[in-house]
């Protein structure tokens, strides 16, 4: 009897999702013995022309990583898709777009005029830049398309299951695998599976005194006390605003939750989540000083929206158009 297959993918991603996979320590052995890896360049030596070559819906189970921000990140979704019978977005590029789709903030134009022109670091005297096509005389050169905006993968191609993180903790990632492995049952299809169902503050041991503050601090300007919550000494904490999963690592390390894990269930968008948890704390109705505690947070969009701007409302920097 031939043993399920598993593929893994890494797209628009640093790549932590991958070494996520391995965080789980001695069960990538039960992985390993479970599945026949048959798509993993990341780890093994594998061609596109491999997974072209398969059967469509061949593959059992498809772990994709990573945002979509080039016409090759694209193309393999839809391979992928494809091939695979359960295809989950795994971890949070591929969940909600994360750090990749911070670049919806900007535009194309924006980002290629910055990297190849005007950047410090740029030495570039003829102004040359990256063309998709390129004529030499030995052919044509190819290399992928950079697209205007970073989508999500299900704003790509139907998704199964949603594992959020960044990247997904290793406990969860061994839960999932081991409900597949052992046959258990799984949640109706487009669920998010690998994370809890309330929020980050559910996890975490500290003190909530709903108290009222005028002032937000970034970490490094203030010592926090271990055991009060980050909220109430005006250090922002998305924890209000994040689904739970994680065990609230962060908090317990005096960091503040920067909201990987998504919102909570029933929550459209997190950062609009997390305004309304700021505007619960601050002490005042006068406009002009809210506003003056407002402004310091710095990047409210890159603070608020870290991990979500492809998933959120927003969804991009909106650009005009000229008739």
């Amino acid at each position: 009897m031939s043993k399920p297959k598993l593929a893994l993918y890494w797209a628009a991603s640093c790549g932590g999702c991958e070494i996520a996979v391995l965080d789980v320590e001695e069960k990538i052995l039960d992985v390993a013995a479970f599945f026949d890896i048959v798509f993993w360049p990341c780890a093994m030596d594998f061609k596109y022309k491999d997974v072209q070559a398969m059967e469509d819906g061949s593959i059992d189970l498809c772990l994709f990583n990573g945002a979509i921000r080039t016409s090759e990140n694209e193309a393999m979704a839809r391979l992928l898709r494809r091939k695979s019978k359960v295809l989950v977005a795994f971890g949070s590029c591929a969940t909600e777009g994360c750090i990749p789709g911070l670049a919806n903030l900007t535009t194309k134009e924006e980002i290629l005029d910055w990297v190849y022109h005007r950047s410090p670091s740029t030495v570039n005297e003829n102004g040359v830049r990256p063309q998709p096509r390129f004529h030499v005389p030995e052919g044509e050169l190819e290399i992928p398309e950079f697209y205007e905006e970073v989508r999500t993968l299900a704003q790509v191609v139907p998704v199964d299951y949603f594992i959020p993180g960044c990247p997904p903790q290793a406990p969860q990632i061994v839960n999932v695998l081991s409900a597949i492995m052992t046959g258990a049952p799984l949640p109706p299809p487009g669920s998010v599976i690998g994370a809890g169902e309330k929020t980050c503050c559910d996890e975490c041991g500290r003190k909530r005194e709903e108290k009222r503050i005028k002032r937000f601090y970034r970490p490094w300007e203030i010592v926090p006390d271990p055991n009060q919550c980050l909220l109430d000494q005006g250090i922002i904490c998305l924890g209000p605003a994040t689904r739970s999963g994680c065990g609230a690592l962060c908090v317990k390390a005096n960091m503040p939750c920067r909201g990987c894990y998504g919102p909570p269930p029933n929550v459209m968008d997190q950062g609009a989540k997390m305004i309304s948890a700021l505007a619960s704390v601050i002490d005042s109705q006068d406009p002009e000083e809210v506003q003056r505690i407002l402004d310091q947070i710095p990047d409210p969009a890159g603070t608020l929206y870290r991990f979500s701007v492809p998933a959120s409302l927003l969804h991009r920097k909106r650009t005009q158009v000229t008739a």
